[in-house]
């Protein structure tokens, strides 16, 4: 095959950019780019999501946060008030103990709550969204070969012609995921420090249908209302609902522990001794679809910087991939996009001043060096909430501190505030959340000492009082 040029592609006035990646966070980027009267490009590899299943291939369900609710409303376009229409809010943990105990945590204690959100129906939403702009051209089936940055060249191969066709942009932004093409490509053009961790623990997702009333109607079979986790130390299971009234499971243990079970029994015999409460739930034959739905991995990725000259941008998980255990993979790649547009705006980045290029290279240098900070944080805080979940949940002095940080939040609500609460309910940086989370837990164990001394210095005093008079 040799290249072609493209015939397709716009040749309105004003700044191109070309989009790689037509996931969610490419797909919101490509509005907000629109908005700001660029001609947008957005490339994707798959097929198209109407009536095509195969591009919505990811799962572990989204949870919806405060981050990427302001995202979607600062595209001005009411889609933070239209996705609230199809998701299922969430107001805390629900903690399924070894024998089947229930116990609810709540997130907050003023009420807040995040939302269980399919990823298929928020894809739609954006697509669908993009019939708005004339400015904006999609391909599928694009996969991209090659790009020179300085001369905003990109070469693709479109997988359904069979043909290799070339396009030229004047910004070219990597939002391809993971294992980024455009990464890759500015990693030869860039010194980048790179960091990439396979963590040892997999994932497998299963699926707890709806129950039936007595009036034949579909009921949930839990509180659809709670992000539903099996801790289990070293491993652990969670559940989120959809709107189908079913759940969907993912079993998050070591890939040690996946392979030991090779069998229908074995895997029987691992449910019983650990998630014996869901078995009637998922059913023992849905429950070899175990056997039958892919293991996932989990990686983290750590990039610097995002961006070469004033040529490209990587943003989203081609830029930062976390696991996803603080459910903010998708909410800090919204935020990265509404910080993009920030920035352009307080460097006066128009889609039609073509003749200085000087505005975009400021702008693009002012994002990576104010969103890697954040995002390091992010991906180190989505580690740590994994042993969060899977063990301290259960853990009494975890209970005890969060019970305190709760009432101090609650006495005090501009002083503390819990690192979940800063995390998944305001737009603070995440590296300001940290840092105050750190000087937190300090105060916290100042005053769980000086509590502990008094209780202490009481006991001593109850002795003696006895002592002399009983």
């Amino acid at each position: 095959m040799v290249f072609t040029e493209s015939t397709t592609q716009s040749k309105a006035p004003g700044r191109r950019v070309a989009i790689v990646g037509g996931g969610l966070v490419g797909i919101l980027a490509a509005l907000y780019f629109a908005k700001r009267d660029w001609n947008v490009e957005l490339f994707e590899l798959r097929k198209g999501t109407r009536n095509q299943a195969s591009f919505s291939q990811k799962s572990i369900n989204l949870a919806l946060s405060t981050r990427g609710l302001s995202a979607l409303a600062n595209t001005g376009l009411n889609l933070d008030e239209i996705v609230l229409n199809f998701v299922i809010p969430m107001k805390g943990r629900m903690i399924h103990l070894d024998k089947g105990e229930l116990r609810s945590q709540p997130y907050g204690i003023f009420g807040e709550c995040i939302y269980s959100v399919e990823r298929k129906a928020l894809l739609e939403l954006l697509l669908n969204t993009t019939k708005k702009f004339t400015n904006i051209k999609i391909y599928f089936q694009h996969r991209m070969k090659t790009c020179n940055f300085d001369l905003g060249l990109l070469e693709f191969e479109n997988v359904a012609e069979e043909i290799k066709v070339r396009y030229t942009a004047d910004l070219i932004i990597g939002a391809d995921g993971a294992y980024s093409s455009v990464r890759s490509q500015l990693m030869r053009v860039v010194n980048m420090d790179y960091h990439q961790e396979y963590i040892t623990h997999a994932y497998c997702e299963l699926t707890i249908p709806p129950i039936i009333d007595d009036k034949g109607d579909l009921k949930f079979a839990m509180d659809p209302n709670h992000l539903h986790i099996w801790p289990r130390h070293t491993f652990m299971m969670i559940a989120l609902p959809n709107l189908d009234k079913s759940f969907t499971c993912t079993l998050f243990m070591p890939n040690e522990n996946f392979d030991a079970i090779k069998t229908e029994s074995e895997l029987i015999n691992f449910f019983e001794l650990y998630f014996p409460d869901t078995i009637p739930l998922i059913g023992e034959q849905r429950l070899k679809e175990y056997f039958r739905n892919p293991r996932g991995s989990l990686i983290s990725i750590k990039s610097k910087p995002y961006h070469y000259r004033n040529r490209a941008v990587i943003i989203g998980d081609a830029a930062h991939c976390m696991v996803p255990f603080y459910g903010q993979g998708m909410n800090c790649g919204f935020q990265d996009v509404e910080i993009l547009d920030s920035i352009f705006e307080r460097f006066n980045v128009t889609a039609f001043r073509n003749d200085d290029s000087l505005d975009l290279d400021l702008a693009l240098k002012e994002y990576t060096k104010f969103r890697h900070e954040d995002a390091m944080a992010i991906c180190d805080l989505a580690m740590y909430n994994y042993i969060e979940m899977r063990s301290s949940v259960v853990n009494p002095w975890y209970l005890i501190r969060r019970k305190i940080e709760g009432w101090l939040h609650w006495l005090f609500p501009t002083i503390i505030i819990p690192l979940y609460t800063m995390v998944s309910f305001s737009t603070v940086r995440y590296s300001d959340a940290v840092r105050r989370w750190k000087w937190q837990s300090l105060l916290l164990n100042v005053i769980g000492l000086i509590i502990g001394v008094v209780i202490a210095l009481l006991l001593i005093f109850l002795y003696k009082f006895l002592c002399r008079y009983i």
